[in-house]
């Protein structure tokens, strides 16, 4: 059946402008702060490591909470299903006030949550359970908020009206970002990272409050009210969205032909570039955080120029475009900001290289997610040492049983085996080896940290306003694009998965995957090749199988 813009059936009235302006900051505000309570924690992830899983070493540790970060986005599709099928029954409106409610409290429990030291191992479960009840509150929220906007909007205008929902994400962290970096500035370091780093998660409770009056003044969808009354709503959500090939078929292309690589560009433009800034190339948190918000401030702006872009030329050509830019452009964009934001680094890499020399078979992966393996091959105590101080390496294969050793330049250091050493002995050995690995860097002119004076600003600004921008491209018009390829009835369930498996599963697990792959193979770049891969993927997919759908009506297949 199919209707007038902004009508439902031949009674519904047409939706004014001020009323689409009033649900549009209405839903925006509500989601920007429930944003900002999920992206505290991966904002925050370096602190969370050393006060939640101290029990790990430093490199295992900061990959596991990375994990438990991931593991917030991994339930998300979980939470599609679970509030995506309330939201299809009963409404979006009160759908997305419980997804508020269950987001602000779990975020205010992690502020009060004792740390490892006091609690021991219960403080990271417990911290992973609010994680993940988190995940699938936010699973909910975003198909509600996204849903509830393009029903409100008209039909020649939905890419623009649904695009200030596409801001929130970006609002939340950058909001995320200025209260943390006003927090440092106000305790200085050591008390931030001592207790400070709670406050940003009991401000939460303000801005719940906040959210929930906000969403309480609300009405609901007309276009579900109005199905509602006719008797017109699906009585089994879930099983007409996914149990249907004709409808499962499109869930399945929206995946990947859409969200996937949506997701990795989204999350590397944005977080991976912080961790890539202060993890791998030692630039100060708040340097970095500063220089991250700027380009955040400066590109945001242009998810509601893609949105309105996507009103006149379509929404796949612009998303597909975005995909298309950063899979041909990361590789010079992240040695550009090696360049401008620790210039001594890359000289030093380039005049003295380092080179693990190894029996392949001694090198390990070196995730240990509870603690309990040892690595203590001499390839893993050299590969270790020089993860830990931030430096790239390349590997070459030694004859088996042979002692690993570390080349830099033309200088050769042998690491030990510690396999038949006590656990003081061991400890000895890795303090000297430690002391000499770094006296060896320093004389190779390896830095520690980044050195202010030398970082950049504004170059640095300008890349990474540029992988904002490629956020901009591929997430302003992607509401519109979901919510226009499912029919109302099953709206709110059939967009809602595939894009909480996309940026949940394939966004939610770039930082994780690229650290672990850098890790691997010592080449600080190499974890770039995960959402490149996945950009491509989308983009063939995208353009192959997947249909525009600009200026079309929300209730055409109703």
């Amino acid at each position: 059946m199919s209707s007038p813009a902004g009508t439902f059936g031949a009674t519904t009235p047409a939706i004014s402008k001020s009323e689409t302006r009033r649900v549009i900051f209405a839903s925006s505000l509500g989601t920007v702060f429930e944003w900002y309570d999920f992206y505290l924690y991966g904002s925050l992830a370096a602190i969370i490591a050393k006060q939640f899983f101290s029990g790990l070493n430093d490199t295992s540790a900061f990959i596991f909470a990375l994990l438990a970060f991931a593991a917030g986005f991994a339930v998300r599709p979980f939470g599609a299903l679970v509030f995506g099928r309330l939201g299809d029954l009963v409404g979006r409106k009160y759908t997305f006030l419980i997804t508020i409610l269950i987001m602000g409290l779990s975020t205010f429990l992690v502020g009060v949550l004792p740390s490892y030291a006091s609690i021991g191992v219960a403080a990271p479960v417990i911290l992973i359970s609010l994680r993940l009840l988190q995940g699938l509150a936010l699973g909910g929220e975003y198909g509600g908020a996204a849903t509830y906007v393009a029903e409100h909007a008209r039909d020649d205008n939905r890419g623009q009206a649904t695009s200030w929902i596409q801001t929130t994400a970006t609002g939340g962290l950058f909001l995320s970002l200025l209260v943390i970096l006003g927090c440092r500035l106000a305790l200085g370091n050591e008390a931030f990272e001592a207790w400070g780093w709670r406050i940003p998660f009991l401000v939460s409770a303000l801005l719940l409050a906040i959210s929930v009056y906000i969403r309480l003044q609300l009405n609901e969808s007309p276009l579900f009210k109005k199905m509602k009354e006719e008797g017109k709503h699906s009585k089994a959500p879930l099983t007409e969205a996914f149990g249907q090939w004709k409808n499962l078929k499109v869930v399945i292309l929206a995946l990947f032909g859409a969200t996937a690589g949506q997701a990795v560009v989204w999350y590397t433009g944005q977080f991976y570039a912080l961790y890539f800034l202060t993890q791998t190339l030692k630039v100060d948190a708040t340097t970095a955080n500063l220089l991250i918000a700027a380009g955040l401030l400066i590109g945001t702006p242009f998810f509601i120029f893609f949105g309105w872009l996507s009103d006149r030329i379509g929404r796949k050509s612009v998303i597909m475009a975005g995909c298309l830019l950063a899979a041909l452009t990361y590789f010079p964009i992240f040695k550009a900001i090696t360049h401008y934001a620790n210039p001594t680094l890359e000289t030093a890499a380039a005049t003295a290289p380092v080179v693990v020399v190894a029996d392949p078979k001694e090198c390990s992966f070196q995730f240990d997610p509870v603690g309990k393996k040892v690595f203590n091959s001499s390839c893993d105590i050299a590969k270790s040492a020089l993860a830990k101080a931030g430096v790239p390496y390349a590997n070459e294969a030694a004859p088996a049983g042979t002692v690993a050793q570390v080349r830099i330049g033309s200088t050769a250091l042998s690491s030990f085996d510690g396999k038949a050493l006590d656990k003081a002995a061991f400890k000895e050995q890795s303090a000297a080896f430690g002391k000499s690995l770094g006296d060896a860097l320093a004389a190779a002119s390896y830095p520690k940290k980044a050195d202010p004076a030398q970082i950049n600003k504004p170059m640095l600004i300008v890349l990474l306003t540029v992988l904002v921008i490629y956020v901009t491209m591929v997430y302003g018009p992607i509401a519109a694009w979901l919510v226009e390829m499912f029919p109302t009835r099953i709206r709110y369930s059939s967009m809602s998965l595939p894009y909480h498996i996309g940026n949940g599963w394939f966004g939610g697990f770039v930082p994780t995957i690229a650290f672990a792959l850098v890790s691997l193979h010592g080449d600080i770049y190499y974890g770039l090749w995960y959402p490149i891969v996945v950009a491509v993927m989308t983009l063939v997919i995208g353009t192959l199988f997947l249909r525009e759908t600009k200026g079309s009506s929300l209730h055409a297949n109703d």
